[in-house]
């Protein structure tokens, strides 16, 4: 199948999933991951129809960003160091992955440096994982109270990556916790009501759980190569 294809499965296996969960489709942004992707790939994504691009890496966002234009609406999905911040701040929509605060108040301080206000979401270890980045579910409205108190940047919700599921309704707890979390994170700041959860391989649990965002990468473009993108 080509992106066109994979893409009206896609949005099919949405649309039923939101059906299941009483919500409608256009409760859920299908963002197109194109980590590990070349240029063609983004091109070939906006000639199918997709607005939202994802990219995990710094490194690569410039190249795919003026390759894009202004056709995309661009998200940042990837583990981001304070090092990095100036490549991705005021250069996509929403970053989704606030883990510590020095990771906010680096954003906040580049953003006013330009004068533009930030999007941004805190990234949660629902799983508690030694190997995944996100700050622990204990100290999430800590965060996020401390992360929304600053200039320059808005809290609009969180992010989670659940371990890898043998099957797609494994994660389904762990979607339900951030879900819940959400809940209370939204009774002190309700414009913070975004849920950004779910993959390929499990996005329609995640939609049946409040996902607000899904990040799709293989479903949609194949396999990923390997190979150094170009």
């Amino acid at each position: 199948m080509n992106i066109a294809e994979r893409l009206a499965v896609v949005r099919a296996r949405i649309e039923a999933a939101t059906h299941r969960s009483g919500r409608s489709p256009g409760d859920v942004t299908l963002i197109g991951v194109t980590k590990s992707f070349g240029v063609d790939v983004v091109a070939a994504a906006l000639d199918a129809g997709i607005v939202d691009l994802g990219e995990n890496r710094a490194q690569e966002l410039g190249g795919k960003l003026e390759a894009a234009g202004d056709r995309a609406r661009w998200h940042f999905v990837g583990a981001l160091q304070t090092n990095k911040v100036r490549a991705v701040v005021g250069r996509v929509s929403l970053i989704h992955s606030v883990d510590r605060l020095a990771v906010a108040e680096a954003i906040a301080r580049r953003a006013s440096s330009g004068d533009i206000v930030q999007d941004v979401l805190v990234e949660v270890n629902v799983a508690g994982e030694a190997s995944k980045s996100g700050i622990a579910v204990s100290e999430v409205l800590d965060l996020a109270r401390a992360t929304a108190a600053l200039d320059g940047l808005r809290l609009r919700g969180l992010m989670t990556i659940p371990p890898f599921p043998e099957v797609p309704e494994e994660t389904r707890p762990h979607y339900a916790s951030l879900a819940a979390l959400g809940a209370e994170l939204t009774a002190f700041l309700p414009e913070a009501g975004a849920l950004s959860m779910g993959m390929s391989r499990d996005f329609e649990v995640a939609v049946e759980e409040g996902a607000t965002h899904v990040r799709v990468g293989e479903a949609l473009f194949g396999p990923r190569s390997r190979a150094k993108p170009t």
